[in-house]
């Protein structure tokens, strides 16, 4: 089996982070989603469990952090085109999701933000390697 990832975040609203995340992409893993707890499947590698803060605060000794005012983590997920990246970000804002950040042009990668209802913060790129500067 290959190595997966689980990305867990807090949520308030577990019904409206379910239905930010389904228009981002995401699919819900229904065997794994209860009225505390929704496993969001991004590919068969990467999933966002979203949490209710009771819930995320069963699984932690320390004080859960305020997304709303700083942030710690930052999720980034690859796309197979620019275009992809931008229909994400562009979801993701129509879903209720802001923008913190500009837009970024690296030559060989393109690159988008866009925080979650929570204010979780995710950056979507596309990466070209044939245009990575040699070294």
């Amino acid at each position: 089996m290959k190595s997966q990832i689980f990305i867990n975040l807090p949520v308030k609203d577990l019904q409206k982070a379910m239905a930010f995340y389904t228009a981002i992409g995401f699919t819900n893993n229904p065997g794994f989603t209860d009225e505390t707890a929704a496993c969001m499947v991004f590919s068969e590698e990467i999933f966002v469990m979203l949490l209710t803060h009771d819930r995320f605060k069963s699984f932690i000794a320390k004080e859960m952090g305020d997304t709303t005012k700083t942030t710690s983590v930052i999720n980034s997920l690859s796309m197979e085109s620019v275009a992809k990246m931008n229909e994400t970000a562009d979801n993701a804002l129509k879903a209720g999701g802001t923008e913190p950040t500009e837009p970024k042009d690296y030559g060989f990668m393109q690159q988008r933000s866009f925080e979650d209802l929570d204010g979780n913060f995710w950056e979507v790129f596309y990466m070209d390697m044939s245009k990575l500067p040699q070294q």
